[in-house]
Formats: structure tokens, sequence, C-alpha cells
């Protein structure tokens, strides 16, 4: 039996300001603060709520029967938080349906599954404890940032835990094969890998209103009967996409949502059922390896990381940018953290592209690639002094880590001492209440009886010698 798996990335550019060289070293606040309650604000209304409610709407009317995936930003969980609320809100009721799942990806969006192993998996820690918080579920499958995927990144993903992972199914990768089956890594045999139809998903999140596309206008039996057709034994439909397809990259006027509505009661009248990504890698077999020795990703047609990494400018900035990780790490500064988690962030990259590409770039404030490098060195390069200033450069890494060790353990020995101390405090404080309460006065005309006893008889509050003063 088909089955579809639909899942939708939720992310937020952070906007970078205007800084110039003579700000370094002066300000050390780097982010367009209006630009970016604008940019989210305006999402969350033309696309966010409406394609969350029309998903509630089909939930509401199929119950169990339909299902579907989210990812989100860490970032871009931050912008919603103080922008807007009313997204999470929503996501939170779809939760409470028990037809969503939400996967792991990492918090800052960013691209250091390629250079930094340590990063990678502190980034993706952070973002499923936001999940948790949120959700309260604990994710089971990884999506990398644009699905960037080699053969040494399953592996990784295998070994923090991972059941399966969510990548693109190019053609110069597959070859011959269908992306319409579970794989497995070629490094990690039990991760599981589910691929992304590209014409299935790029026909909604691409082409849809395009009036001189060939499969203008695309109808949901039409896109059901294509999914229908394909041979017996391809099971598994995967169309993933950004969630702001519906509604900004297809504007709601062209009726993008009644499509999606549409496609449930369509389907089930083919058979085709809806998985999350975590039942597929639960119930499926893989049918072989899929080797990708070279990095995969969902951008551009060459579905590689030119986009990000493809000129000098690039990878200057990314070298220059994780030379620092280690250091930041194991400073583990709050305010350090998240300049670090919006700087890693992989737009920051994407302007800087000198070549051409199908899918229109919105530049923001800078007007050429080189205005961006600029401007993002600029900002860099304050950055990497606070880091040096707050631990210096002089000191290599294993060194500081020896010391800062050192100085939580230190730490940690004081809590205790201190735990210690106000438990032995809490305890005389006890003893001297219990001896502070006098004995009744006996009656007139009365003795006191006084009961025998082996023991010495407790010394009263006047009596009993002063108690050594406690420090």
């Amino acid at each position: 039996m088909k089955t579809i798996c639909l899942y939708f990335e939720i992310h937020q550019i952070i906007h970078l300001k205007r800084y110039r060289f003579f700000d370094i070293g002066t300000d050390h606040y780097y982010y367009d603060d209006y630009e970016n309650e604008r940019s989210i604000s305006d999402i969350a209304e033309r696309s966010y709520m409406p394609a969350l409610n029309a998903f509630q709407e089909i939930i509401k009317k199929h119950g169990k029967y339909f299902k579907v995936a989210f990812s989100l930003s860490g970032v871009g969980i931050e912008q919603l938080e103080m922008h807007a609320p009313q997204v999470l809100a929503k996501l939170q009721e779809l939760n409470e349906t028990g037809c969503v799942e939400f996967l792991a990806e990492p918090y800052s969006h960013g691209l250091s599954a390629l250079v930094n192993e340590a990063t990678f998996a502190a980034d993706v820690k952070k973002q499923m404890e936001k999940v948790k918080e949120y959700f309260g579920q604990t994710p089971k499958v990884l999506r990398n940032s644009s699905l960037v995927y080699t053969d040494d990144i399953g592996a990784q993903a295998a070994a923090m835990g991972f059941k399966g992972m969510l990548t693109e199914g190019a053609k110069h990768v597959l070859g011959w094969k269908s992306p319409h089956y579970v794989y497995n890594c070629a490094m990690a045999p039990n991760l599981k890998l589910l691929l992304r139809d590209v014409d299935l998903s790029d026909d909604i999140s691409l082409r849809f209103n395009n009036n001189e596309w060939d499969g203008y206008p695309l109808f949901a039996d039409t896109y059901v009967n294509r999914i229908a057709s394909t041979p017996k034994d391809e099971q598994v439909i995967n169309i993933f996409m950004e969630l702001s397809a519906l509604g900004i990259a297809q504007p709601l006027s062209s009726n993008i949502l009644d499509f999606i509505k549409a496609i449930p009661a369509c389907a089930k009248e083919k058979g085709i059922t809806f998985s999350t990504p975590t039942e597929i890698c639960l119930k499926m077999n893989s049918v072989g390896n899929l080797d990708v020795p070279d990095t995969l990703s969902w951008v551009d047609e060459e579905r590689d990381v030119s986009c990000w990494l493809g000129n000098v400018m690039q990878r200057e900035a990314f070298t220059k940018l994780y030379s620092i990780a280690d250091r930041v790490n194991i400073a583990n500064d709050p305010r350090i953290n998240q300049d670090w988690d919006y700087l890693q962030a992989s737009n920051n990259f994407r302007f800087m592209t000198t070549k051409p590409s199908n899918v229109g770039l919105d530049r923001g404030i800078y007007t050429s690639p080189f205005d961006a490098f600029t401007n993002y060195m600029n900002i860099l390069g304050d950055f990497m002094n606070r880091v040096n200033t707050l631990y210096p450069e002089d000191i290599d890494n294993e060194e500081l880590n020896s010391l800062l060790t050192t100085i939580k353990n230190l730490g940690d020995e004081n809590e205790m001492k201190n735990k210690e101390i106000d438990r032995l405090k809490a305890k005389v404080d006890k003893l001297e209440s219990i001896k502070g309460v006098a004995a009744p006065a006996p009656k007139a005309e009365e003795k006191p009886t006084v009961k025998k006893t082996t023991q010495k008889p407790r010394a009263t509050k006047a009596t009993a010698k002063p108690k050594a003063e406690t420090k």
C-alpha cells in the first residue's frame, strides 16, 4: 500500500543590520530588529497561520488518517516567540491531535555538519530540547539544514541515536533507482533514509502558480493519480518543502490551500495512506545502501553546497567562523552562544553567492555578494574579538578546556559545600527550637514527678551551656 510522507520546514532568516568597519569594537549588537519583526509577522500572516489552519481543518475532517511532519529551527522558534507566538500556539494545538510529528534539525540552521562534529551535535541537541519544551516530543528522525547529507553525516546521526534522516532524491545520486523506497546509510545500516521526490515536491512549492508550466493548472485528483500510477512496489512518496511555499512562494490567491485540503480525500479514494517519517522508519525495511560520498542538498539544480560555499568569499567567511567553534563551545557564554547561533545560519553565506539560480534570491539590505561578504566579515571580526577577549587567544583550546573544567569542578565543589552548610544550619535551627520549648511549670502544692531514667536529664535552655557560635 502506498503512503505519503508530508513534511514542512519552518525557519526564519535573522536579518543582520548594516555594520561598518568602524563599528568593530564599539557595537556588539548585529541585528535589524525592525526587519526581523516585519518579515516574520508578514510570513506568519500570509503563510504560516493560513496553512496551519488548513491542516487543522484536514485533521478535523479526516482524523488519524491524515499525518504531517514539521521541523522548526531554533532561531525560527525564537523569532516566533518574540513576534508571532500564535504560530507556536497553533502548532501545539495540532500536536494535541496526535497526527503531527516534529523532527530534529540544527538549532542555528547552520552547516556545522560539514566541518565540526561537536558543534553539529550540540546544535541538534539544543533544538531537540526546544521541541521537547513546546511539544513534549523527543525527535527520532533528523532533518539537516537544507537536507544536507553525506555518508559521514549519516554515520554521526546514527551515533546520536536517530532512527532515520531526510535528504534529497537527487538524480545524480540515485541514478536508475527510485526515491519511492526506504534506503539506509552506507556507513550505518541502522539509519533509514527517506528521499524527497523532487518533481512531486517542486510541482507544489515552485511551479503550482506558473501559468507557463505544462502542468498548469494542477488539480488534486490529477496529482494523486500520478502518485497512484507509480509502480506497485514503490510504496513511499516523500513530499518535502518549506511551509512558506504555501502562501509566499505560491500565493493564497492561487488556491494553493484548497489544493492541499483536497489531496487527502483523493488519496483515500485511491487507497493511499499518510505516514510520519518515524512510522515509515519503524515499519518499512530498507531496500539497500545509498552511497553519498559527496555533499547532497535540496538547493539549486546541482543539489550540492555550492550555493553556500561555491566561491572564495563564502569559503573564507565559513572557515573564519568555524575556526573559533571549539572556543565558543568551551566558553559556553549565553550572549556569545546566541550570536553564534545567528551567525551560523546558512542564509548568511547564501547572500554571498555569485552563481546563477532558477530560484529567486532576496539579498535584503545587500546590493551585491561582495556587499554581503564585507558586512558579514565586519560583524564576524567583532564577534571573534569578543570571544578572544573572553578567553585570550594565546591559550590553546586544550589548555583552555582544562582550565574551564577545573573552574567548573571547583564551582561544583563549592556548591556542594554550600548545600551541606545550609543542611547543617537547618539541623542546628531545628535542635535549638526544640530546646527552646520550656517544660510546663508544676502546679501549686504539687511536686513534679521525676521519671527515673538511665540517661542524663536533658538540659533546659536556662541551664544549658552556651553553644559555640556556628560560622
